[in-house]
């Protein structure tokens, strides 16, 4: 399945990917951070992201045959491979539902630590 285009949508924190199978689905911001590739290397004892319900996609970067760089607005940036894309498509509920019951468990909030105004 390859990638045919993004939307980065704002308003509604997600990212809208079109395959060129014909299929499309949406991601929250949120759940692309949580589960950014560098945060789940099996090499690597996995961390639980926390803090990431207001965090925003601000650019995404076509590195050709390596995927995809995603910039997100806390200074975080991975590259994303179209397979680990259409994984997280595919898993987004499984995915989801595991992440929430392993945040309840450790104590940690998806909310920011610290509230952001902009003037």
């Amino acid at each position: 399945m390859n990638i045919q285009s993004f939307l980065i949508n704002t308003n509604t924190k997600s990212l809208t990917i079109d395959f060129n199978n014909g299929q499309s689905a949406c991601l929250p911001f949120e759940y692309l951070r949580v589960f950014t590739p560098s945060a789940n290397k099996p090499t690597k004892q996995q961390s639980l992201v926390t803090h990431k319900k207001d965090v925003v996609l601000t650019a995404i970067e076509n590195l050709g045959k390596h995927g995809y760089r995603f910039i997100f607005d806390d200074q975080h940036n991975a590259i994303y491979s179209t397979k680990y894309i259409a994984l997280l498509v595919t898993e987004q509920n499984n995915r989801w539902q595991h992440y929430l019951t392993n945040l309840k468990a450790s104590g940690h909030s998806r909310e920011a630590m610290i509230n952001i105004t902009q003037l």
